[in-house]
């Protein structure tokens, strides 16, 4: 059979269901029932290289027994369903694409080793540690508060340029006050001299400040500005030389001109990134009579993964979409979406999820990013999804 015969063979075996589609269901985004390699395997031809963004949160092999899937796989089959998954992941991002994977400390060493074959260990890009929980763990040797995210690029280089910042949180706009009641709003100062390796000549002078006290900037450095730029802005009172006056020179910088975004850290806080309490709670709220996941990720999690890595309208894609956390959020953040699971779970979690998302329920991220609902998704089943619910046909 050729290439092309193949891929029609694969995608028929895609089938949607239209009573568990819901909202706009051709906007693009499509929630999948399915073994997930199997899945990416009927998709291959229409994904390849098209993807911005892969997000993934596989069992992470804990010797647990879940209410919606087993954890307790022999080493080496855990280590070759991952491969599984990842080889097929792999050749659907874009150059410009990146791919995340949730794991905890227990299994981590043995996922970079793995992903640094299938991937190339010329693509790894950081670990990212996430503090999960904030509670203390008093029944083991220690209590295990993070998690970590291993990040992997097609292209290291284009994912650097090609990134984005994230906006700055509540601390660096504290930063900004305005003691002077200066009109042109809130502002921080900045140091207003230089280092003089490649200053000017009329970067060195005195410099009178308005009560008449002079100054000199330290050895080895210079003004920022020559004189009469650094007179004209003490004229519009854009220097500040302290409450009485008698401080060093520093200009202000206004929050008005400010770009408050930041580079990316590899240390993610509960308080900013959430936390698997918060997102269980979250979770009931929405699910009030389900069984939910014990250790769901928080949208806020999947948030800044999302925001870092795509932009609105790129597509995402989670092959364990789990309780639909990295659907919900690409909804809500304006990206396009495929999620994969195999079990009822993907409708009495995920399709419940996300028609109150489309609805415009108001956990998670909602408020932060304004959302108030829109948009739609379909739904389609794979032969190899396992369904069980008498509602699931």
């Amino acid at each position: 059979m050729d290439d092309g015969a193949s891929a029609r063979l694969g995608e028929e075996r895609l089938r949607e269901l239209a009573h568990l589609s819901y909202g706009d269901r051709h906007a693009g985004d499509r929630l999948v029932q399915g073994d997930n390699a199997a899945v990416l395997t009927s998709l291959d031809r229409e994904l390849r290289g098209r993807v911005r963004c892969i997000y993934l949160d596989p069992p992470y092999n804990s010797a647990e027994r879940w209410v919606h899937y087993d954890d307790r796989l022999d080493h080496d089959a855990w280590l070759a369903a991952r491969a599984r998954t990842l080889r097929a992941l792999w050749p659907l991002l874009r150059d410009d694409g990146s791919l995340w994977i949730s794991i905890d400390d227990g299994s981590m060493h043995y996922l970079k080793v793995l992903a640094d074959e299938v991937c190339g260990r010329a693509s790894f890009v950081t670990t990212v540690v996430w503090e999960h929980r904030t509670s203390r763990e008093n029944r083991r040797a220690f209590s295990n508060n993070h998690e970590y995210l291993l990040v992997y690029a097609r292209s290291p280089e284009r994912f650097r340029a090609t990134r984005n910042l994230l906006r700055a949180g509540p601390e660096l706009r504290a930063r900004y006050r305005n003691p002077d009641d200066d009109p042109r709003g809130p502002w921080q100062s900045v140091s207003a001299n230089a280092q003089a390796g490649h200053a000017t000549p009329a970067q060195f002078y005195e410099l009178i400040a308005p009560n008449g006290r002079r100054h000199v900037p330290p050895k080895g450095r210079c003004w920022v500005y020559t004189q009469d730029r650094m007179r004209a802005l003490i004229g519009s009172g854009q220097v500040w030389f302290g409450r009485d006056g008698n401080g060093v020179p520093r200009l202000k910088r206004y929050l008005a001109d400010a770009r408050l975004t930041v580079t990316p850290e590899t240390l993610w806080s509960a308080e900013l990134a959430g936390t698997t309490r918060g997102a269980k709670r979250h979770l009931l709220s929405l699910l009030p009579d389900a069984e939910v996941f014990e250790t769901p990720k928080p949208e806020q999690l999947i948030a800044r993964v999302v925001e870092i890595a795509t932009d609105p309208g790129d597509l995402v894609l989670d092959a364990y979409l789990g309780s639909g956390t990295t659907a919900a959020v690409a909804m809500k953040l304006g990206r396009r979406w495929l999620g994969i699971e195999s079990g009822d779970h993907v409708i009495s979690h995920c399709v419940a999820r996300l028609r109150a998302v489309v609805d415009g329920e108001g956990g998670g991220i909602s408020a932060d990013v304004g959302w108030r609902g829109g948009g739609g998704f379909a739904f389609l089943r794979h032969p190899t999804a396992r369904v069980e619910l008498a509602t699931a046909a």
